[in-house]
């Protein structure tokens, strides 16, 4: 049996990287993060084009009704290219947990627009994760009040999904009551909100409990898919800077130091790369289950600390210029911490994982 890539999942992989290439290079980056929106319409346009948009939305709706795997290595390539694309919520979370929720109405609605690239969809899950003091959002009659912060891909959303009072809804942008005030942190390429409501008529996504935690799963797989590109992405720059810098008339890779800080970062990506591929193979294959909620609790975790530790060892390879903006080392280092710090410390999930165990 092989375990790997297909060949068309590989096809599709070479596709996406000269799309990313060709629209996401370093400099339109730095672009849009001086913008500060988070969103590329050209990048977008391009996913649409070649069907990223549309990988698990359902062939019925115009998608192509594929696995959490093959949007996980989307999730995977735009986080090597720091990519500027609010792919999470819109193509990843909000296509199975509406197709799931069994509003016939709103799949209809949302799907399609989903798949041609023509709708985006916010999160706002951090509440069900833990509210902060002065936060947290509430259900009065189909109608939401109090704080939402930290909301994932605010900056041009159509509509958010937000937990309150343990379920799940659908808030349009436009609705009366909702005000979304940006929120700065150190990844400038995605934009967070804050959400208030205030008498906010929402739609409501029956499942209770169990979608909601679907939800966090699916949010939390992604964060670590993200990681997993962005962390590649900085040890293949340590790499290769490591065979072009000379010190002592010679390349700084000959040296035992630099050759033992790659390896360890090698060797600490490669299982994580697998286990969260895992993750994303159980979220199709096993979906709601304990299991699958456990291994999404460890990959994002465990690619927190990885994460941290290569962006780390590839700065310090990189030495002093690794910590200038000419690199543009930083933009991968900054994903890297925002993606620990989204819905939940490694700690607080390992927690969460081993509470599920024993229930």
């Amino acid at each position: 049996m092989r375990f790997g890539l297909s060949s068309e999942q590989e096809t599709f992989r070479d596709q996406l990287r000269r799309l990313l290439n060709e629209r996401s290079p370093l400099e339109r980056v730095r672009e849009v993060a001086a913008g500060g929106s988070g969103y590329d319409e050209r990048l977008w346009t391009g996913l649409a084009e070649i069907g990223a948009m549309g990988v698990l939305v359902p062939e019925e709706y115009g998608g192509l009704g594929m696995g959490a795997f093959d949007a996980g290595l989307v999730l995977e390539e735009l986080g090597r290219f720091t990519a500027p694309a609010p792919y999470l919520g819109t193509a990843f979370v909000a296509p199975l947990v509406l197709s799931e929720s069994g509003s016939n109405m709103l799949a209809a609605e949302w799907l399609p627009r989903i798949a041609g690239g023509e709708a985006r969809i916010g999160l706002a899950l951090a509440e069900a994760v833990g509210a902060r003091a002065g936060a947290g959002v509430r259900n009065e009659h189909g109608r939401l009040s109090g704080t939402a912060l930290m909301a994932l891909e605010a900056g041009t959303a159509d509509a958010f999904i937000t937990a309150a009072g343990g379920e799940l809804w659908l808030v349009r942008s436009e609705s009366a009551g909702l005000t979304c005030t940006a929120m700065t942190s150190i990844d400038r390429t995605r934009a967070l909100a804050e959400l208030r409501f205030d008498g906010v008529e929402a739609e409501p996504l029956a499942g209770g409990k169990a979608l909601t935690r679907r939800a966090l799963d699916l949010a939390r797989v992604a964060l670590a898919a993200d990681t997993v590109g962005a962390a590649d992405a900085m040890f293949e720059q340590a790499t290769a800077y490591s065979k072009q810098r000379v010190q002592f008339e010679r390349v700084i890779g000959s040296f035992q130091g630099v050759k033992h800080a790659l390896a360890d970062m090698a060797t600490a990506l490669e299982p994580a790369r697998a286990l969260t591929w895992y993750a994303l193979h159980m979220q199709t294959e096993m979906p709601g289950s304990t299991e699958a909620h456990r291994l999404a609790c460890h990959a994002k975790a465990h690619l927190a600390e990885v994460g941290r530790m290569v962006a780390r060892g590839a700065t310090e390879v990189h030495g002093g210029m690794g910590f200038t903006d000419d690199l543009g080392l930083h933009f991968w280092f900054k994903r890297i911490g925002l993606d620990r710090q989204l819905l939940g410390s490694p700690e607080q999930i390992r927690a969460e994982a081993a509470a599920a165990m024993a229930a």
